[in-house]
């Protein structure tokens, strides 16, 4: 080989290289939606375009639950208050005859989880207060390091989506300021989302219990109570963002109908704006479901997303890779 063609050769080499090392989103394969993405994010953050937003007003909004990481076979909180009451069960002898607490301790899941709504909301008040908020983030980080997923054998902090992770490191890298606008407990959130999104726990917003200040031998704590205050799902996302935050997001992500108000809030506003849905089409990688599932529900958000222009993800054909690499 001349020296010509060698030195053309290596400026190829590296040229490909320096082009793979500088390329943000490498999970995501080309098409139209990392198109959509890299178009939105290059047209708000370039001073000469007619789209420009100012960086404070850089605002992306994230659900967590099938968005960021994985919500099958049950909300992964869920799975925490099942795991609690089985740990809690020897302190209430009287959860052997009383529901949902019953059926999760005869290992009948679907028994448990037949009262809906109520019997969800009975076990995650039995199983996440009457505790301190620090004594509550111990428990939350201790079973994050150490529980699996049933299906996987990952730990949950490892079912986050690669992908996500890119795409929020690209956001920030950019000037946005990213937040998580979750119908999950904020708490059970906030211990474990700065080491594993890079957003910390003041950017968090969530559902949440009522909480009362109380001074104790070692100081002010703050005393988990057993009622709920705050839903964040459907139209509480906007509320929610709006109480928290005090900006409409111009960048929102989700992947069910109960994220359908939060990108319709976040796209209706002036200017450039970008709503995003995650479809979950992949059944090999992850799982496969929208119109009928029990969990993450996807049917308005479908109909809808065209003519409100909201880009849908289809993970199967646009994300080359979906769990971190062990």
């Amino acid at each position: 080989m001349s020296s010509c063609r060698l030195l053309f050769t290596c400026l190829c080499l590296l040229s490909s290289t320096a082009l793979a090392l500088a390329d943000p989103l490498p999970s995501w394969r080309d098409g139209p939606s990392r198109t959509a993405i890299t178009t939105f994010v290059e047209s708000v953050t370039d001073e000469n375009s007619p789209d420009f937003v100012p960086e404070a007003q850089r605002i992306a909004t994230f659900d967590n639950d099938g968005t960021l990481w994985s919500e099958q076979p049950l909300y992964f909180q869920a799975i925490f208050a099942i795991d609690r009451v089985k740990a809690l069960a020897s302190s209430h002898p009287e959860w052997k005859t009383e529901e949902p607490f019953a059926s999760i301790l005869k290992g009948d899941l679907q028994g448990a989880l037949s009262g809906g709504e109520s019997a969800v909301i009975s076990m995650i008040m039995a199983t996440h207060a009457n505790m301190t908020t620090d004594e509550f983030a111990d428990i939350t980080t201790q079973w994050m390091e150490t529980a699996r997923h049933p299906a996987t054998g990952r730990r949950y902090s490892e079912m986050v989506f690669q992908p996500m992770l890119e795409l929020l490191g690209y956001l920030r890298s950019n000037g946005f300021k990213t937040f998580i606008v979750s119908g999950g407990g904020i708490e059970f959130m906030r211990p474990w989302t700065e080491a594993v999104y890079g957003i910390p726990p003041e950017q968090v917003v969530g559902s949440s219990i009522r909480t009362q200040y109380v001074l104790r031998g070692e100081g002010p704590v703050f005393e988990r109570q057993p009622e709920l205050f705050f839903f964040d799902d459907k139209e509480g996302k906007p509320v929610a963002i709006n109480h928290h935050i005090g900006r409409r997001p111009i960048l929102a992500v989700g992947n069910s109908d109960g994220d359908f108000q939060m990108l319709e809030y976040t796209t209706t506003g002036e200017g450039a704006r970008l709503g995003v849905i995650i479809h979950h089409t992949d059944a090999q990688r992850e799982w496969a479901y929208d119109r009928e599932s029990h969990i993450g529900r996807l049917g308005r958000g479908l109909d809808e997303a065209d003519e409100r222009g909201w880009i849908v993800v289809d993970m199967k054909d646009e994300w080359a890779t979906i769990y971190p690499t062990k």
